[in-house]
Parts: C-alpha cells; sequence; structure tokens
C-alpha cells in the first residue's frame, strides 16, 4: 500500500493532574491575590484539570524541549519502528525555549539520534500541522521513509507574577487586564508527537494521512493572540526595539494577551474554509467517522457548532473527540495528545474517517487534516 501512514502516537504530561482550585499555587497570585478572572475564565472553557511543567515553588521541572523528547519517546515506544529508523524530525511550539537555535535541534540533542534533518516550525496552535505537514510532504516525496513530529508547550512558564508585576499597568492600577488574565487559566503544558511512515504497521492500526490544508488569513487580520509586543495610539512595538529588555518589560511587552473581538471574528473565516474544503468535495460530512477539533474553551466550541449547524455543514457531535476538560489546552500540542488518547482508546475502525482540525488565532490560521484508518 502507498502513501504516508501515522503509525504511532505519544504524549507526555508533566507533573500531576491539576484541578481548578489548584491552579495558582503554580503559576502564582499576582500581587499575592487571587485573580478575579479566575471563575470567568474557567466557567467559559470548562476545563476541570490540566498539567503544568512548574511546581508548587514556580521552578520548571522540565524544559519545552525535554517534553517533546518524552513525546517523541513515548510515541516510538508505541510504534514498529526503532530509534536509528527516523531521518526526519520537525517539531512545533509556540515559544521555545530560547531564541535560539530552533526547538528541532534541542529535541534532535535529547534523542541522541544519528545526524538527521530537521526543521522548526513556530507559531501558535496550528504550527503543529505545518510540521506533520512537513514531515509527511518528506515521505511522499522519497525524500526520507520514517519521520518523527512533535508538538509541545510550556506556557506557564510565562504566566508568573513577576511578567506582570513588574509592568506600568500593574503598577498603575493594581490589576491585570482580563485579555491577559484570561491565557493564565486558559493555557497548560504539556507535549505530544507522532511517528509517520512511508508503509502502514504490520500487526497495529494505521492512520493514512489523506491530505492536510492550511490556510493563512493575516492578509486581512491584525494580531490576535500576541507576545513580544505592544501597541498604542495603532503603532506596534517589538521587544527588541526598547532600549533595554527592562523597558520592554515595563511596557507589557512580555506579556501574553488575546484580543477577543479579533477572535470573534475568526469564527466564520475558520468555518469559510471547511465550507470551501465541502465544496471541493475534500470533506464528505458522510463519510467523516471522529472529529478531533481543537478549540480553547467549549464557549468557542458552541460558537463554531451554532455556525456550521445554521450552515448545514454540521457533523454529529456525538463524533466529537476532545480531551480540553482533562488534559487542559496545550497549543501545538493538542492535536497529538488528543489522537493519542482516541487512538489508544480502540474507538477507531479500520476504514473510518477521522477528520482533524486545528484553527489558530495569532493572526488567523486554519488547518484541517483527514485521516483514514486502514
Amino acid at each position: 500500500m502507498t502513501g504516508v501512514f501515522i503509525n504511532s502516537f505519544g504524549a507526555f504530561l508533566p507533573g500531576t493532574a491539576v484541578s481548578n482550585s489548584e491552579m495558582e499555587n503554580y503559576v502564582g497570585r499576582i500581587g499575592g491575590s487571587p485573580s478575579r478572572n479566575r471563575a470567568l475564565v474557567l466557567r467559559q472553557n470548562r476545563i476541570k484539570s490540566r498539567y503544568y511543567a512548574l511546581n508548587q515553588h514556580g521552578e520548571a521541572q522540565y524544559s519545552n524541549a525535554q517534553m517533546a523528547t518524552e513525546a517523541v519517546l513515548d510515541a516510538v515506544k508505541k510504534s514498529e519502528v526503532s530509534m536509528r529508523d527516523i531521518s526526519y524530525l520537525a517539531t512545533a511550539t509556540t515559544i521555545g525555549d530560547v531564541l535560539l537555535p530552533g526547538l528541532a535541534s534541542h529535541v534532535h540533542a535529547g534523542l541522541k539520534l544519528q545526524p538527521i534533518e530537521v526543521a522548526s516550525f513556530q507559531s501558535v496552535c496550528a504550527s503543529s500541522l505545518m510540521a506533520l505537514k512537513s514531515a509527511y510532504m518528506q515521505i511522499n516525496s522519497g525524500e526520507h521513509k520514517c519521520a518523527a513530529v512533535s508538538g509541545s508547550e510550556f506556557s506557564s512558564r510565562y504566566f508568573r507574577p513577576g511578567f506582570y508585576e513588574h509592568t506600568d499597568v500593574y503598577k498603575k492600577t493594581g490589576n491585570v487586564p482580563l485579555e491577559a488574565d484570561f491565557l493564565r487559566f486558559t493555557l497548560s503544558d504539556g507535549a505530544g508527537a507522532a511517528i509517520l511512515e512511508n508503509k502502514p504497521n504490520d500487526r497495529q492500526l494505521s492512520l493514512r494521512v489523506c491530505w492536510v490544508d492550511i490556510r493563512s488569513y493575516a492578509n486581512s487580520f491584525e494580531t490576535c493572540m500576541v507576545g513580544g509586543s505592544t501597541k498604542a495610539d495603532g503603532n506596534v512595538k517589538y521587544w527588541g526595539d526598547f532600549g533595554n529588555p527592562l523597558d520592554a518589560v515595563d511596557a507589557g511587552a512580555l506579556v501574553l494577551t488575546q484580543n477577543f473581538s479579533a477572535l470573534q471574528d475568526m469564527i466564520p473565516i475558520w468555518a469559510s474554509h471547511y465550507l470551501d474544503l465541502i465544496d471541493r468535495g475534500k470533506i464528505v460530512l458522510s463519510e467523516i467517522d471522529h472529529v478531533c477539533s481543537h478549540y480553547s474553551s467549549h464557549s468557542l466550541r458552541e460558537e463554531a457548532v451554532a455556525a456550521l449547524k445554521k450552515a448545514g455543514a454540521l457533523i454529529d457531535e456525538e463524533k466529537w473527540y476532545s480531551n480540553l476538560y482533562t488534559k487542559g489546552n496545550t497549543g501545538a500540542a493538542s492535536i497529538f495528545i488528543m489522537l493519542e488518547e482516541l487512538y489508544a482508546s480502540g474507538k477507531i475502525k479500520s476504514g473510518q474517517k477521522i477528520l482533524c482540525h486545528v484553527p489558530e488565532s495569532g493572526r488567523c490560521l486554519n488547518g484541517l487534516m483527514l485521516l483514514e484508518a486502514v
């Protein structure tokens, strides 16, 4: 059988599950006080537990690269290949451990692999599909026979009190804007991985990659989720343009924020991409058996469902699979962590098709992927 096949998945979730009441024991309390926004945000996202690479003293227990490495090792352990079979490695993350070099170099070193080809993809959630598509194309072209792909996030390190308490806004008001505090109770840590080959497994189910379709709409949108810049009077100033790093901190340039109004405007754009693929015959609604849709909060799922129902293009919600509520929103790692759990559940049967969806609010990007179990 020719094609490109995902033959195993791996996942790594640091530490133990952290409940809603425990969150600020890990990310900390800004100004020593509990957040006034926490309850509101948790009602919207409905996440019940998540994982942090920080301990309760706010100290890192793993690096981003270490989590990605562990996820790849887990995927190899569950596969029919050995480490020496991997000749291509692609990594995905929102923010790596260092400004440079790329994350893939650190994961390559962590895996202790022989010299291989690597590629680092840095965006937000959909960087996962960017990395996976690169591996798919490398194998499809005949350049490589076996590839490892990872998605990993260490978001919590940026949610510690010091990132907010030193900003001019906090010093003046004593408050953290909701667009910044929202992310503290939405994003969490972890890594996922996949092994791709030019042939299916001999002893277990494989998922053939039918296609991956990624579209950026950045030509029509300002940044929505951003870290590393400020905006005043319509002018953007990047963190490196300040006189020194301390000035950038004071201005809030190192705080992660999300623009809610821009996010709402993206939902119909993401839906239009999906509808276009239906019109082109790439998605046949009656053929889809499982839907793995990454969404940052339950409220966004409800809005997406309403939009698709209105368009007459909603796949039965009983076919939707998500572990957002127990594993949290792990950004670029989420689609791998989701597929790893679904694959291990035994719910996927040969011949079934899985539609994967990863929207990205950074500057409006959307990714869809179709898999077939063989």
